[in-house]
């Protein structure tokens, strides 16, 4: 089973949020609807701009763990790799 690590955004260089879950899609779509309570939908952080993909969940939370560490200007860097134009990638999915 494949494990993600994601970066959700509330727009264009807006607040980021990073997570992991076993359920990309689903996951995503629970953020949208904001019937995950805590920092993203009170910050209404709901779309989807950067993921990873990993087939074992340990590489992936250790991914998640050093992604939350990294300072803003990298975490952006990143997401502007592979997204520059920081377009919902939960619609591709």
């Amino acid at each position: 089973m494949s494990s993600y690590v994601y970066i959700l955004t509330s727009k264009k260089y807006g607040t980021l949020y990073v997570g992991m879950t076993s359920t990309l899609k689903n996951r995503i779509f629970r953020h949208k609807e904001s019937l995950i309570p805590g920092f993203t939908q009170k910050y209404k952080v709901h779309l989807l701009v950067y993921f990873e993909q990993y087939s074992d969940i340990r590489d992936a939370i250790v991914r998640e763990k050093q992604l939350k560490k990294w300072n803003r200007a990298w975490k952006i860097r990143l997401i502007e790799k592979m997204n520059p134009l920081w377009k919902d990638l939960y619609f591709d999915l």
